[in-house]
């Protein structure tokens, strides 16, 4: 099948502002490919980037959670990543260099020139670096993981968070059978990390939410979580004390957006010498109450969460394949393209429905 001349796409020109443009489908090299988009999936950093908190530069096309099928594949990228054309993958985020110091040390997400589709402005050959759009370019770096054809294009979108929740939740805190572990905050992640967290045989799992949050918090139950806390009604520092006799969690991960509030809970809700991960951006505002001697006194062990990388997404592709788990109860919408806006007004919130937990984008071809 031809290629069309061009991709309809919603380009992000201002604050707050995506705008319908066609984009211009490149030729490609014997190392390189097209993806057609079969849906993107929306989480709460396309808010922050609608929202220009991330100093994104613009015109560029959003979207960094891309599903879809091989359109077109040079030979060799072919042959690299084992893919061909009509197969159906899931894109990793990150791009790396490949030869700096990081990548040749094994963290190739933390690559001193890290590029990130979606945060690649239209200036940079091609433009198409987003998943907001009906065709996206592979670049000859890019990572990707063959995912079964047969799942429903709405459930297989879902590695990406799914992925973060075993990163964030099991590989970056080490959790352990028996663990209790916090996670505060119950979007698409935190309920990821519900279900990371219980495939690794978590004991105790504890879910923070807001009183707006009922509708997640009852997902959260339903995916494995023991108890769910309503922040607004309820200290979460002295329910979590309760629930653990007052030893306090083994982990503690902050997945809230925005909310700075969380992180200052964490220091005091983790038990002596356990572990938090903040992996939820706050806008680079300040925390209030961040009590440093907490971390030396308790001995906590503190790290940061930026982005997947291919063992969670590994992980998480092979737990979707499997269907052992209900994952669909999570997603709540499917928005045409031209709606990106909406989508992400409607799961920040700003629109009246308050049921917006996993939603995606889908374009027409």
């Amino acid at each position: 099948m031809s290629l069309p001349k061009t991709s309809f796409a919603m380009v992000q020109t201002a604050k707050r502002e995506l705008t319908p443009m066609d984009i211009d489908i490149p030729d490609i090299s014997e190392d390189a490919a097209i993806l057609r988009l079969e849906v993107c999936g929306i989480c709460g950093s396309d808010y922050e980037q609608f929202e220009d908190v991330l100093r994104t530069p613009m015109p560029v096309i959003p979207g960094h959670e891309p599903l879809g099928v091989i359109a077109k594949i040079g030979d060799r990228a072919a042959q690299r990543w084992g893919v061909d054309v009509g197969d159906r993958v899931a894109v990793e985020t990150m791009l790396s260099c490949r030869h700096c110091d990081p990548c040749l040390g094994g963290s190739y997400h933390l690559c001193d020139h890290r590029k990130i589709y979606s945060y690649i402005p239209l200036s940079e050959w091609p433009g198409l670096w987003g998943g907001y759009a009906q065709y996206m370019y592979l670049h000859p770096n890019s990572v990707v993981h063959k995912v079964d054809p047969s799942l429903a294009p709405e459930l297989a979108v879902m590695f990406n968070p799914l992925g973060a929740g075993f990163r964030w939740a099991v590989d970056l805190p080490d959790t352990q059978p028996g663990d209790t572990v916090v996670i505060l905050g119950p979007g698409q992640r935190g309920l990821a990390s519900v279900v990371a967290c219980r495939e690794v045989g978590a004991g105790t799992i504890i879910v923070t939410g807001l009183a707006a949050d009922t509708d997640k918090l009852a997902v959260a139950k339903a995916l494995g979580a023991d108890h769910c806390i309503d922040v607004d009604n309820e200290d979460p520092v002295a329910r979590v004390k309760a629930i653990t006799g007052g030893r306090g969690a083994d982990v503690v991960v902050d997945v809230s957006a925005y909310a700075t509030q969380p992180v200052a809970d964490a220091l005091r809700m983790v038990k002596m010498g356990g572990k938090i991960v903040l992996a939820g951006v706050k806008g680079f505002k300040p925390v209030n109450e961040f009590i440093s001697d907490y971390v030396v006194t308790k001995e906590i062990q503190m790290m940061g969460a930026m982005g997947v990388t291919s063992k969670g997404y590994r992980a998480a592709i092979n737990l979707i394949e499997s269907r052992r788990v209900d994952l669909m109860q999570m997603h709540t919408h499917d928005f045409k393209l031209s709606d990106a806006a909406l989508a992400i007004r409607t799961l920040a919130r700003e629109i009246e429905d308050d049921s917006s937990i996993h939603s995606c984008l889908v374009p027409e071809h």
